[in-house]
């Protein structure tokens, strides 16, 4: 089942008092200073680790009190008390579950080595292959042209990353890919998470397409 508690922990790396060590990437950044992920039965939240205890403490207090929610475009009733205390930018966007059945794209290939990328996804590296896997993409002229990869994993879920390449954007190779990974993922024993901002259209055009099920919205600052 995906919750709010499910999303946190796999988006961050936490140490066993609960606060923010880094992202589970293969390349980890330091994570939002504070994040907050509401649904409508719980919700769940993280400060970093490097946030004084005391504004911690103060943030965890707030968190506490803030209820769960109908609306999840909505902001958070502690909002502007969050951003006194912690400071940076908000980013906030919803948090999705795919439908228990996905039905198997055609023409879809996995993705186990760096060559079928380097055309036009720059910046990938042999050994965040593995970290990234399932990795699947839609090959054409024998290059990958769009792919859905683990963007963050543990070992319960794993939260899709998704690009298409710009001159074959358009096409639906984005929800093709997407599905055949979240069956893929499934079939490695995870869940399949999809997560997006309110400001990425294309990213939740997707989400639409595949009919994927709103569960929570995360709301940080970074």
């Amino acid at each position: 089942m995906s919750t709010p508690d499910l999303h946190l922990h796999t988006l961050f790396l936490l140490d066993s008092a609960g606060r923010i060590l880094g992202t589970r990437e293969p390349n980890p950044e330091a994570g939002p200073r504070f994040v907050l992920i509401r649904g409508r039965t719980s919700c769940a939240w993280a400060v970093r680790a490097d946030v004084p205890q005391g504004i911690a403490e103060e943030l965890e207090g707030l968190a506490r009190a803030e209820p769960p929610v109908a609306d999840f475009r909505g902001v958070p009733v502690h909002a502007e008390q969050y951003r006194t205390l912690a400071g940076g930018e908000v980013y906030a966007g919803p948090a999705f579950t795919f439908p228990k059945t996905v039905e198997q794209p055609d023409a879809t290939a996995h993705v186990n080595a760096l060559p079928l990328l380097a055309r036009h996804f720059s910046g990938w590296t042999v050994t965040e292959i593995p970290e990234r896997s399932p990795i699947v993409a839609v090959v054409v002229d024998g290059h990958a042209v769009s792919v859905c990869f683990c963007a963050r994993r543990s070992e319960r879920a794993a939260e899709a990353g998704l690009e298409t390449a710009e001159a074959f954007r358009g096409r639906g190779f984005g929800p093709q890919v997407t599905a055949a990974w979240a069956l893929a993922v499934r079939a490695s024993g995870r869940v399949p998470l999809y997560s997006t901002s309110w400001e990425n259209g294309a990213s939740l055009a997707v989400a639409r397409k595949l009919g994927l099920v709103a569960y929570a919205c995360g709301w940080s600052l970074g």
